[in-house]
C-alpha cells in the first residue's frame, strides 16, 4: 500500500503554514541560529492535527468513563463465568454493545496520529541538499533548499543525534552542537511522554484488572524508556513535533478531565452510595462541585432531673382525688 497520500498531506500542511508565516513577515533568515518559519510550521502542524482529532479525543474520554462505570458489572461476569473464557468474552461483548462502550476507543487517537508521525519522519528524512527528488510531494526547489538548511539553534531540523560527521557537514552543521540539541530534546520528549501518561492514570486511577494494570505500567514506563534508543534516530524536526504534541496533550487532557471528570466506583459495602460518582474537580476550566448539604442532626430532648436534695415526687399523689358520688 502506497503512503504517498500521507506524504502529500503532511507536505501540504507544512508548506501552507510556512507560507503563512512568510506572509506575516517572520524572518526567513536564521535568528538566534533558528529558522523560526520552519519551526513554527512544524509546531502548527501539531495544532492542525490535534484540532482535527479533538472530537475523537472527547469520544475517547467518554468511552473510558463508560468502561470505568461498567467495572462492577464486568467483575460480576468474571465471577459468574470463572473458568469459561469463551462465554465470558461473549457476555462482555454483549455488555459493551448494550451500554455503547468501546474498549478500543481509548487507543484510537494514538493510532490516527501514527500516519502523521510517519509522514513527517519520511518528509524530514528527505531534506538533504544532495537529494535529487526535490520536487516530490508538491515541494518547489526553493522550498526544499530552504527547509534543508533550516536549523534550530544551529542544529539542522533534518539532523539526528546519530548523524555522521559527513551527513552533518552536507547540512552545514557540526556534530557537537547537533548532538547537544538533539540530546536535550530527546530528554524533554521522554519527560513529557511520561507526564502525559501519568496525568491520565492519576485522574482515572489504576486498573484493578492485572492485564490492564500491566498495560498502564507499559504506557507509563516502557514507552518513555524506549525513547532513549529510538530518539537517536529521529530527526530533530520530528522530536520538535513529538514534544509539541505532548505539551498539547497535557493541556488538552487537563481541560477534558475537568470537563468530564473521572468516575469513582464505590467500594463494596459502602453505605449510602449507589453507582459511580464524578470526582470533585475545580479550577479555571471546570466548575467546582457543590458541597453536599449537611444532614440535620437529630438531638434527643434532655429531661430535667430532680435537683440535688429534693424529695422525689410521686406521680400518683399529685393526681386529683376522684369524687365520690
Amino acid at each position: 500500500m502506497s503512503l504517498d497520500w500521507i506524504y502529500y498531506a503532511i507536505s501540504w500542511i507544512l508548506l501552507t503554514w510556512h507560507s503563512a508565516w512568510d506572509h506575516i513577515r517572520v524572518p526567513v533568515e536564521a535568528v538566534l541560529g533558528t529558522n523560526w518559519s520552519w519551526i513554527l510550521a512544524i509546531i502548527f502542524l501539531v495544532v492542525t492535527v490535534r484540532v482535527i482529532l479533538f472530537p475523537v479525543f472527547v469520544k475517547q474520554i467518554k468511552s473510558q468513563r463508560a468502561m470505568q462505570a461498567l467495572q462492577p458489572k464486568v467483575k460480576e461476569l468474571q465471577e459468574k463465568h470463572k473458568g469459561d473464557r469463551e462465554t465470558l468474552q461473549k457476555e462482555m461483548m454483549e455488555l459493551y454493545r448494550k451500554e455503547k462502550a468501546n474498549p478500543l476507543m481509548g487507543c484510537l487517537p494514538m493510532f490516527l496520529q501514527i500516519p502523521v508521525f510517519l509522514g513527517l519522519f519520511h518528509t524530514l528524512k528527505r531534506l538533504n541538499p544532495d537529494n535529487q527528488g526535490k520536487t516530490l510531494y508538491g515541494w518547489t526547489v526553493d522550498q526544499f533548499n530552504s527547509a534543508s538548511s533550516a536549523k534550530l539553534f544551529t542544529a539542522p531540523i533534518s539532523g539526528r543525534f546519530g548523524s555522521t560527521a559527513d551527513e552533518l557537514a552536507r547540512l552545514g552543521a557540526t556534530g557537537h552542537t547537533t548532538k547537544i540539541i538533539a540530546g536535550v530534546l530527546v530528554l524533554i520528549m521522554i519527560v513529557t511522554t511520561y507526564l502525559t501518561s501519568r496525568q491520565m492514570i492519576l485522574k482515572t486511577g489504576w486498573a484493578e484488572d492485572p492485564q490492564q494494570r500491566m498495560v498502564q505500567r507499559l504506557m507509563l514506563y516502557g514507552i518513555p524508556v524506549s525513547l532513549l534508543v529510538s530518539g537517536s534516530i529521529f530527526p530533530i524536526g520530528v522530536i520538535i513535533y513529538w514534544v509539541t504534541n505532548n505539551l498539547f496533550t497535557l493541556g488538552q487532557q487537563q481541560w477534558v478531565l475537568r470537563k468530564f471528570p473521572p468516575l469513582v466506583t464505590p467500594k463494596p459495602g459502602a453505605a449510602g452510595r449507589t453507582g459511580a460518582q464524578p470526582v470533585k474537580t475545580g479550577g479555571l476550566l471546570g466548575r467546582k462541585a457543590a458541597p453536599a448539604p449537611a444532614k440535620p442532626q437529630v438531638t434527643t430532648p434532655k429531661v430535667a432531673g430532680p435537683k440535688p436534695g429534693a424529695k422525689p415526687v410521686n406521680a400518683k399523689k399529685t393526681r386529683p382525688a376522684k369524687r365520690q358520688g
